[in-house]
């Protein structure tokens, strides 16, 4: 049954990447789907809407949540950050999750690419040097099925040594697991 047909309809007011949004919505209004449908912003991919794949994730108030588990009624009044809006404001240039993929090949289709950016940026606000295992404990809420994640680690050690301003060596941390050539260093 069709929620505005029995009047259950709910206005949403809320923040989307620095904006200001007022939308009525039916009340079953998934968060994905407003912020696709209703905001236009289809950087957010639908993969599963059972929460096993992580290609909806958003930031809400800056923590990471899949977009598929909430509804728009519960992000009222929160402030909701979107692939779209994790670029520097000018426009120029990229946030350094986005130019560690892009710097260490870790996308390919790049279907999975954007939840994954917002799920290693909550990563490194909550472990700003994460260890190879604590990336890959950080990333296992989200799927990829075209890379097999050597590189999507890669990237996020590299914007760790890039938000952190460090470099370190993968003798430091002893489940690090080098991509560089033999001889080199990575």
């Amino acid at each position: 049954m069709d929620p505005a047909a029995n009047g259950t309809d709910v206005t949403v007011d809320l923040k989307v990447n620095g904006r200001h949004e007022t939308r009525t919505v039916p009340a079953r209004t998934l968060l994905v789907h407003f912020v696709r449908d209703r905001l236009g912003l289809t950087g957010t991919h639908v993969g599963c809407d059972t929460t096993q794949c992580g290609a909806c994730t958003v930031e809400v108030d800056g923590v990471a949540v899949k977009s598929c588990t909430m509804l728009a009624a519960q992000a009222g009044g929160c402030e909701i950050t979107t692939i779209e809006g994790v670029a520097p404001g000018d426009g120029d240039g990229l946030d350094p999750v986005q130019q560690a993929f892009w710097d260490e090949h870790g996308l390919q289709c790049g279907f999975c690419t954007p939840g994954m950016v917002m799920a290693i940026r909550q990563l490194l606000r909550d472990t700003p040097v994460p260890t190879n295992d604590e990336i890959r404990h950080g990333i296992s809420g989200n799927l990829c099925r075209c890379t097999g994640y050597q590189n999507i680690v890669a990237a996020a050690r590299s914007a760790a040594r890039t938000s952190t301003g460090t470099r370190r060596s993968s003798r430091a941390d002893p489940s690090a697991t080098s991509t560089a050539p033999a001889g080199e260093v990575s």
